[in-house]
């Protein structure tokens, strides 16, 4: 059995956990080849590594490797010293990079770290410079997958783990509790507004992710789905990312291409159906355990609507899952899906849940770092994996 040492590589899992004021949270990083001589992680978890062996975990309070809250970060400036280059209006809530402000001392315009908006008025702006989780307590876990000896110590760039996995996250909750204004400037606008039908009228036999991707996808529905239950494969195709193993009493699939969903073996049931043009589901009241929708929710034009439609259809307690990753087809996402950082947009859906009033329990995740499959198209131009994020609560009614 290897042992981690200072002469191992490590293939490390880790996760980050921490909790906002409507929701909890999990940000996931693969870390393989976790170099013990080279990389950085706090000293209380770096030397409880030390002598385990794959399978074992160690969790420790990382709140004091984030950037502390200082009150002179939050700012109020006239509203012309931010840059004409930033996109739309600003807006509460949102967050931009730094670079985009000038006259502010500190701050330089190759500056990508993000600031947050926190108001908008008379002028001026209200901005929070501090790290997004600054006002937050944060557990990180490391999961040990695999340990294998240092054939050789090459020079190479020093990894903070902390400062790596801590990027994005804390940008999908709200500032103090304060909505987001997502909703401002005609946010539900595409680039196509003809009937979807017709773009979808010609079937697409291909994943839309890659194939490491849908295996975390499954994985995630694996543990939050229980076998019997009756499921809505919600915007589906001629794939569903159900894991092997798992017996559904029932999955239903609507989409909009018929030769799509006869094409999934997997559903019990097909329903060709726009939601744009009508977001009623064509489904009893209660009918379900659970909805599903991968990577498709940036698709809808009228999201409320339909999470609406989801609380309705569900049993009470019922779950509704959301993932998504960062692609998409341009001319159908809606504009501000595109305007928005990748971290921002669990943001989004976090307030799809919450201003449907139609569900509790709200959870956000995130994978990121994993390594894309050699025989993935984009290998090795791109050498990780498509990240994924889910946002998911439970029916109240």
């Amino acid at each position: 059995m290897n042992l981690i040492t200072r002469e191992a590589v490590a293939d490390l899992k880790f996760s980050l956990k921490w909790e906002s004021e409507k929701a909890r949270h999990t940000e996931e990083y693969n870390a393989p080849q976790f170099n013990l001589w080279r990389d950085i992680l706090p000293d209380e978890m770096m030397n409880g590594l030390m002598g385990g062996s794959a399978g074992e975990s160690l969790e420790v309070e990382v709140t004091d490797r984030i950037p502390s809250f200082r009150p002179g970060e939050v700012l109020t400036f006239q509203r012309s010293r931010l840059s004409d280059r930033a996109p739309g209006n600003p807006r509460a809530g949102r967050f931009y990079p730094k670079g985009l402000l000038h006259g502010i001392t500190g701050v330089f315009p190759q500056n990508v770290e993000p600031f947050r908006c926190v108001t908008v008025e008379n002028g001026h702006i209200q901005a929070d410079l501090n790290h997004p989780l600054s006002r937050r307590t944060a557990r990180l876990s490391a999961t040990v997958m695999g340990v294998a000896d240092k054939k050789i110590e090459r020079g190479g760039t020093v990894t903070d783990w902390v400062e790596t996995i801590s990027q994005g996250p804390g940008m999908q909750a709200r500032w103090l509790g304060n909505p987001t204004d997502f909703f401002s400037d005609e946010p539900f606008l595409r680039e196509d507004e003809a009937p979807d039908e017709r773009f979808y009228d010609a079937p697409r036999f291909v994943q839309h992710i890659d194939a490491a991707a849908v295996d975390v996808i499954q994985s995630l529905y694996g543990g939050l789905l229980q076998d019997g239950m009756h499921v809505l494969d919600l915007m589906s195709s001629w794939t569903s990312h159900i894991p092997d193993g798992r017996s559904l009493g029932r999955l239903s699939g609507l989409g909009m291409n018929l030769a799509e969903l006869e094409g999934n073996a997997l559903l019990s049931d097909r329903v060709v159906h726009d939601l744009n043009a009508n977001p009623t589901l064509p489904y009893p009241t209660g009918a379900f355990d659970a909805v599903l929708c991968t990577v498709s929710v940036e698709y809808l034009n009228r999201p409320l609507a339909v999470f609406e439609e989801m609380g309705r259809v569900l049993k009470p307690g019922g779950l509704a899952v959301m993932t998504f990753s960062n692609r998409w087809f341009p001319p159908k996402a809606i504009r501000i899906w595109k305007e928005l950082h990748e971290f921002e947009r669990m943001g989004l859906v976090l307030e799809y849940f919450e201003r449907s009033g139609k569900f509790h329990g709200l959870e956000t995740y995130s994978m990121r770092g994993i390594p894309r499959p050699r025989d993935d198209r984009y290998f090795p131009q791109m050498r990780f994996s498509d990240p994924v994020y889910a946002v998911w609560g439970r029916s109240t009614t």
